[in-house]
Order: C-alpha cells, then structure tokens, then sequence
C-alpha cells in the first residue's frame, strides 16, 4: 500500500525516491509505460496485486489456473485457462511474468478493436500455425460453454458450440480451403456486428 512507504525528505533527490519505491514497480517500468496503455500509477497498482497473488514473480499454468477458477466457480473453467495461459505466453516459456501479463492485459483492456481481434486470432489459433481449423474453434468454443456452466439460461444444448462453430466457420472460412487465415478473421469480424458482439465474450471472461 501507497501509506507503507516511508516518505522521503523535501531534498531528495528522484532517484532516491524511485529506490524507495522500487519494491513496488516491475524493472523497466518505463518501457512498460510504452509498450502498454496503462499509466505508471496503474502499472504500480497492478504490479503490487501481481506479486501479491505470485511472490516469486511468475505464474505457472496450474497457479494460473486455479486463480482463474475462483471468477467461475459455476462452470468448469481449466480447459479455457489453459488455452488463455498460452495466448499471454508470448515467449512460449511456460510461465508468464508481469510483463507477459500486462501486455495482454493492455490489449484486452484498451486496445483497439484490431488489437484485440488480433489477440483473439492467436487463442483460437492453438497450435499457433497461422491459421484456424474447425477443430481449433470448436475446442475454444467448448471451453468457454464449459466455463459459463450453469450461469447460462436456458441451459445450451450439447450440440451449441459446435452449431456455434459450424455458422462462425462457414462466415469466415470466405475460400472455401478448410481453414481461417488471419486476413480472413478479421475482414469478417469487422463487416459483421453478431461476431464482433461476441468476441465481447473475451472481456467478460478475461
């Protein structure tokens, strides 16, 4: 907390003060500040919450898992954690750091409309080979049914996500070859509104 920190004297110089603040900001803060839409005070904010929940200052997919179980306790949310999990670990290492987190974090937030289909193309693409198959969504698509449980009234037939899937594929997939390209994602999230309304999921599940 802010009143935690001692208060420096009126002579002290910056750099003082950004040693006494130090335990509370990530390193590179300022390079944060500018790969993020986040402000310094928010990145503070968020870095103190970040190494409350993961002292150690990264977080493996199971912690990430189970953190993220406790905003759904309806459903079943460990398949869809999974497949977010490897959408903010950019690196691919197996364990996301707080500049991992912030970054998706900012896309999801604040970014732009293609920012975040773009962020959105890249989980749905699961074995990130530039494209998406039917099987890929389908298998997102179930997660996130999973993940609403019994939230969701009336509760969805068992076949919904892959009528979901079936309709969503058929608008995106525009040459007909089987799968969706990035190119082919986008042009049509942004001509039709039903999609883009619900790509809103990702900021309700998020």
């Amino acid at each position: 907390r802010e009143s935690d920190m001692p208060s420096p004297p009126a002579d002290t110089c910056d750099g003082d003060v950004e040693l006494s603040a130090a335990r509370h900001q990530p390193e590179g803060l300022e390079e944060l500040q500018a790969h993020t839409k986040f402000t310094k005070k928010e990145l503070q904010s968020l870095y103190r919450g970040f190494k409350n929940d993961c002292p150690s200052g990264h977080v493996d997919e199971e912690t990430f898992t189970l953190i993220y179980a406790q905003f759904f306790p309806q459903g079943d949310s460990s398949a869809y954690a999974h497949f977010l999990f490897n959408a903010f670990d950019a690196d691919g290492s197996g364990a996301l750091c707080f500049e991992d987190f912030v970054v998706g974090l900012s896309v999801l937030l604040r970014g732009t409309a293609q920012e975040k289909l773009k962020w959105a193309f890249n989980l749905y693409d699961i074995n990130k080979d530039g494209c998406i198959t039917k099987e890929e969504m389908l298998e997102i698509m179930k997660s996130i049914y999973d993940m609403m449980g019994r939230c969701t009234l009336p509760a969805p037939r068992d076949s919904a996500p892959a009528e979901h899937v079936e309709q969503f594929f058929q608008k995106m997939d525009r040459n007909g070859d089987g799968v969706v390209t990035y190119e082919e994602f986008l042009e049509t999230c942004q001509q039709d509104a039903d999609i883009m309304s619900s790509m809103q999921i990702f900021e309700n599940t998020i």
